[in-house]
């Protein structure tokens, strides 16, 4: 038997297996039940398999699936072993999944039928086994994608060889490879301690039971979806709903209803749009609305009822609503808090397991992303004793070994004294609450040597009316804000006929951007004033957690 005094994630698993065994664990919304007892069965075959396929201790093996219950099953029948899991993000294009395998040198590639497709030659020849992570069935060598449905389980039928790997809390557990804003896919290393530690340490912002009821709508190969939205789930006993299809509205909605999810995390840009695209249009639909929007007290109110109402379509039941992975619009923020939508802020990084801080219920102030985390110790470096700003740095249980096969790489992101150096600018106030100001490698050098942050300048345009997104880019010497519009706001407030929709969406555009540009400049420091503003089209291309990829804009 696993030791379960171990901060492993066999151990984890193994406790939640033998004390939940009768509730429900990984389901499809709508679908059969599958208990935790039916789950730890079948990742013991499983794991079976990847024995009988030579896989050993210290192995690499890959996920490349969306969400389903057998992403599961497939993670802890690789981690039984000892074996390191390498989940590959499935927005990874062929060229970026044949690099992840060629890089991590994996053995083995669970694939999801619908990805099968991104698993090119070159990557295949890599690989000693494909394996069908819809149904666990072993993928014959040069298959087509219509080859996958007449695919049969390859499970075997017992297990004949009980594992006895003895998995150690210092051993690697995953590479997980980001998909940063600057364009550079790195290997982090976790090991089995950074990822149950996290997965315990979680308790001081939120306490989970085994009545808890998630609905995941984030890729389980991003951190944050992977020890919050997952481990944690597992951890204590709660049940995780998956979809079968994307979280369209048409999907997630009912879905919200049938689970009645009392916990979900999700990034900025979705509760964005949502306030963006069907709340804020509410409050700025006649002049008079907009001026009793703008007096505090009645503002106050509205975002009590919009906030309840938006808590029914999320089923009713929510009790925790983590964010991640971004910025929070502050308009955005205000609503939540002024309405009691029980939202969180979550910051951290994948090289920190991931979280570090949290502002949750009495720890959340508008703008700031909490407290540490219990057992992590965050300081700030390089203060700017102008601003007290400076590099937010952090030292825990939780932070990762470190880049896979990139030695420099990893001695820079540690200071000589073994903090780790996140890139992140920010400060803390008296009540030791961390805000996060930007990424220091975002930062741009004004004329005359002053230091102009980006994020900043977005945060402003960003809350003006009918913007959706922003991006604030250095071009030729000049601060240059791409803008991208909320259209269907446009043009639902100016009336146009469809005929002559998009003639007339340009001009207001136009009308629009120079009005953004007037009151962003009447808002910002005279080193961030912006010169000149550019109509962004289409919305900007993003990273799985929804951050604009930067470095294809500047």
């Amino acid at each position: 038997m696993i030791n379960t005094s171990k901060l492993t994630l066999p151990s984890l698993f193994n406790y939640s297996v033998e004390n939940y065994a009768d509730k429900t664990s990984l389901v499809f919304v709508d679908e059969e039940n599958y208990t935790y007892k039916q789950l730890g069965a079948d990742v013991a075959l499983t794991t079976e398999m990847l024995q009988n396929m030579g896989v050993k201790k210290g192995d690499k093996v890959a996920i490349l699936s969306t969400n389903m219950p057998n992403w599961g099953v497939a993670f802890f029948a690789i981690l039984a072993i000892g074996a390191v899991a390498v989940p590959i993000l499935p927005d990874f294009h062929a060229k970026e999944v044949k690099t992840i395998i060629e890089h991590s040198e994996a053995k083995i590639l669970f694939v999801a039928e619908g990805l099968y497709k991104n698993v090119n030659e070159e990557a295949a020849g890599l690989l000693n086994n494909l394996i069908l992570v819809d149904n666990l069935a072993i993928i014959p060598k040069n298959s087509s994608v219509k080859d996958l449905k007449s695919l049969e389980c390859s499970l075997p039928s017992k297990v004949k060889t009980p594992v006895s790997v003895e998995v150690e809390e210092e051993d690697l557990a995953s590479i997980i490879y980001t998909s940063g804003t600057t364009g550079n896919s790195k290997g982090v290393m976790l090991t089995h301690k950074n990822l149950a530690w996290t997965t315990q340490q979680c308790r001081s912002l939120y306490k989970v039971t085994s009545k808890d009821r998630f609905l995941s709508v984030l890729p389980l190969s991003h951190t944050l979806e992977n020890t919050v939205g997952f481990l944690l789930g597992i951890k204590n006993g709660a049940s995780i709903s998956y979809l079968r299809k994307p979280p369209v509205a048409s999907v997630l909605l009912p879905a919200l209803q049938k689970v009645k999810p009392t916990i979900m995390l999700t990034v900025p840009l979705i509760i964005e749009k949502v306030f963006k695209a069907k709340i804020l249009p509410a409050f700025q639909k006649s002049p008079v609305m907009r001026l009793l929007y703008s007096v505090s007290p009645i503002r106050k109110v509205l975002h009590k009822v919009a906030a309840s109402k938006l808590h029914k379509t999320f089923g009713g039941e929510l009790k925790f609503f983590g964010i991640g992975g971004a910025k929070l619009d502050p308009t955005v923020e205000q609503f939540l808090f002024e309405g009691n939508f029980p939202y969180a802020i979550g910051y951290g990084l994948t090289e920190t397991s991931p979280l570090l801080a949290g502002a949750v219920a009495k720890f959340s102030k508008i703008g700031s992303t909490g407290i540490a985390m219990e057992g992590v110790q965050l300081r700030i470096g390089n203060v700017n004793p102008e601003t007290g700003e400076g590099e937010v740095q952090a030292q825990g249980e939780n932070v990762m070994q470190g880049y896979y096969k990139a030695p420099e790489i990893t001695k820079e992101v540690f200071t000589e004294d073994g903090w780790f150096r996140t890139g992140d600018r920010g400060i803390f106030d008296k009540n030791n609450m961390l805000f996060i100001k930007g990424r220091i490698k975002n930062m741009i050098v004004g004329s005359s040597g002053e230091n102009i942050y980006p994020e900043e300048i977005e945060s402003v345009i960003n809350k003006m009316r009918f913007v959706m997104e922003s991006l604030v880019v250095e071009k030729k010497g000049k601060l240059v804000a791409m803008i991208h519009l909320n259209m269907d706001e446009i043009e639902s407030n100016f009336n146009s006929m469809k005929s002559e929709a998009q003639k007339f969406i340009t001009e207001k555009s136009e009308e629009i951007l120079k009005e953004i540009h007037k009151q962003v400049n009447a808002e910002v420091n005279k080193f961030s004033k912006i010169q000149q503003v550019i109509l962004q089209q289409s919305p900007f291309e993003k990273t799985p957690t929804k951050k604009i990829k930067r470095f294809l804009y500047a």
